[in-house]
This record gives C-alpha cells, structure tokens and sequence, in this order.
C-alpha cells in the first residue's frame, strides 16, 4: 500500500534546551499523523533527540551542521531523504538553511526556512535567495523585514509560536519552586525564565529587580534558568546585597510547575521573536512586563494583559513592575486577560495546523511545476528525411 502522507525532513540547527526546540517538539507533537511522515537531522545526541523519538518521528540522524557545510553532512541529508522518500526539506537555523538547501536542489525538493529570530539576516536572506526557498516568520518585524529585502510576499509567511494551553493553565496550588529556593509561601516572587546570556538579558533583569527591592524590600526574585553568565549575575546579586530575595533556580523539569508559583513574570530580553517563555507564563495566568522587542510587542496587550517598556530599559522594568505589584486587582485581571488572550491568538495546536497546510501546499505547487517543466521539456520527434548529415570536408592540397 502506497504511504500517501507528506514526508518531511526536519533539519535542526541545534539540539540543546531552548525555545526553538521546544517549538519544533510542540509543531511535531501537532502535526497530524494521518497526514506526515516526520525525519529529523540533529547536530548531536542529547535529551531533545530523545524527545524526538518519543513523540514518534520515523527516524532521527545526527550530522554535523555549519555554515559552510561537509560533504559528508550533504551526503546524509541527501542519502536520508531518497532512503525515507522526503517531499519536502524544512530548516531551522541559518546553518541548517544551507544544507536543507544544497541537498534539496540537488534532490530536485522544495525547502522551507522557519526563521526563529526577530531579524533576517543578510546571510539568512542570501541562502533564501540562491536555493529559492520559502521562509516562514514568527513575528511582525521579522515578517515586515523579509518582504523589504526583497522576499516576494509569496515566498514568506507570518505564523506566529504557540502553547499548549492545556498543559500551560492558571494554578495556585503548586509551590514546588517556592519549597525549592526556600521561599515563603506567602511572599511576593516576580520571576525571570530563560537562559542565561546576553540575548536574553538576566542581567538587566537583576537591575531591575534591585530597583523594586528599593521600594518593596520583602519582594523575592527568581531567576530560572541556566547559561554564562551565571557568574555575572552572582557577582551582582552579592554587590546589589540581595543574597537572601534574590533566588537562581537551574530549569525545572517541568516548566508547567514555575510559572503558577510567580506573583509577575519580568521579561528582559535584549532580542526576541515569538517568546515561549511569555506566552507560557501568559497562560499560566501570570501578568507581565516586558521590554518591548520583536515579537513582544504583539503578544503582551498593553495595559490589558500586562505592561510594555522600552527596549533596555531595566529603571522603567522596575519601577512598572513596583506600580502593579501595588495593584492587586488590577494584577488579577491582567492575569486572566492573558490566559484569554494566549487561549485565543497563541494556541499551538491552531497555529500548527498553519504550518502543516504551507508544508502541504509548497510541496503540491512544487510538484505541479516539476510535472509542467517535464511536459515541456519533452523531445520533439525527428523526422528522418530532414536529418542533418556531417559535412566532409576534403583535404587541402
């Protein structure tokens, strides 16, 4: 019997904990399986490999991946792809994007670039270019941005991430994190998630919480996650001397378990298309204030579902997040207007579904154009009484 599902090479730029992971893991999980046939390229073994496995995909290789790819990588994703008969090559990272392109032009397959980041870059936009691939966004300005440069608006979508709003929902009853750091269950905690590097910005989020610790010194901090700069944030805390409210928290196993013990969530990054991390805490139920970058901007209502500062402004943060925290119904309704807004424009399982039709849709047009080329390209028939015969030229002298 003949498989008539979409079979999809995933090629993914890295395989450690983050966002983008968890946004592929989410987009896999919500496929529909009656209708795709999941192959992965990793660049490394690691628990994310295992959850790829776990939620089913066929098969998952492992390949070094680089800018400026190895053969021996080329050669696996086209040898993967003829092996598990792919239709379609979809990439996740710049470098990624390269060797999705280079295997699916010599394969003669569309390929598809989910661009992660709040900016196209000129070398994101080359690739695009040269292997004509179709670009999907996760923000306005990134989206806004790919048409500027010249990507023709129907080689580019805007779809934005999601969460599963069943596993992200309000809950009071979960202290876990509180019993872990040793918080009072009855203390104010605004929390920080995220790895810790300069994207993302932990540390203009200490800078701000030592401005609410100014005017609100019983307030708790938390900040959940794991990166570099660790040490910095250490060294900070202890001249800030806020060694005893202010708490790091390696990730939790379960992110569903962090946000329900936050009163705020305070977001700081420096760069950001569609947060994970905002839109979990959102749907938890969580106000937030956040810097308003990328994709921040459509997703946090101002002063309905939580507040916007501008970008890199930690004083502004704090004291914003020291004027809710002294609003207690205001909060409250914050809270729920964000679970509503997620439920309504943020859910993955919807906006999956979005991806999937384009998956779809580029691999039926491509099709339909291959078949057009080959009716065209077809050898016109000779006629044997016109055929033209070699002319023998005779030797001089």
């Amino acid at each position: 019997m003949v498989d008539k599902r979409l079979g999809v090479l995933e090629i993914i730029g890295t395989a450690t904990r983050g966002g983008m992971e968890i946004h592929i893991a989410n987009m896999i999980k919500n496929l529909p399986p009656a209708k795709f046939r999941i192959v992965c390229i990793c660049p490394c073994e690691s628990p994310f490999t295992q959850t790829l496995r776990e939620l089913g995909v066929e098969a998952v290789y492992i390949a070094p991946l680089a800018d400026d790819p190895e053969w021996r990588s080329i050669q696996t994703a086209i040898e993967v792809a003829k092996l598990h008969k792919i239709d379609i090559l979809h990439a996740h990272m710049p470098k990624s994007h390269v060797l999705a392109g280079i295997a699916a032009n010599l394969l003669n397959k569309p390929v598809v670039a989910t661009v992660h980041g709040m900016h196209v870059t000129a070398h994101e936009l080359g690739i695009a270019r040269a292997v004509r691939s179709h670009l999907v966004t996760n923000c306005q300005e990134t989206y806004i941005q790919a048409l500027a440069l010249g990507i023709p608006s129907d080689k580019v979508n805007l779809f934005h991430n999601g969460v599963d709003v069943s596993r992200f929902k309000p809950s009071r009853e979960n202290r876990k994190l509180r019993e872990q750091a040793g918080i009072p269950p009855d203390a104010t905690l605004i929390g920080f998630a995220g790895r810790l590097e300069h994207e993302k910005g932990p540390d203009l989020f200490v800078r701000a919480a030592d401005v609410v610790h100014s005017q609100l010194p019983d307030t708790h901090f938390a900040v959940v996650g794991a990166g570099s700069m660790l040490p910095e944030l250490q060294k900070m805390r202890k001249k800030m001397g806020l060694e005893k409210q202010l708490h790091f928290i390696d990730w939790s196993e379960d992110p569903a378990e962090v946000y329900p013990a936050f009163n705020l969530l305070g977001h700081s990054s420096r760069s950001d298309g569609t947060s994970l991390v905002l839109l979990e805490a959102m749907a938890c139920g969580i106000p937030v204030v956040g810097m308003a970058v990328g994709g921040v901007r459509e997703m946090i209502s101002n002063e309905e579902t939580g507040m916007q500062v501008p970008a890199g402004d930690w004083e502004g943060l704090g004291w914003t997040m020291v004027k809710l925290l002294q609003q207690e119904d205001v909060l409250k309704q914050m809270g729920l207007a964000a679970r509503k807004r997620v439920t309504e424009h943020f859910n993955v399982a919807t906006n999956t579904l979005k991806t999937g039709h384009l998956l779809l849709q580029v691999a039926a047009t491509h099709k339909k154009t291959q078949h057009l080329k080959s009716s065209f390209d077809l050898p016109l028939p000779l006629d044997s009484s016109s055929n033209i015969k070699p002319i023998n030229k005779k030797r001089a002298g």
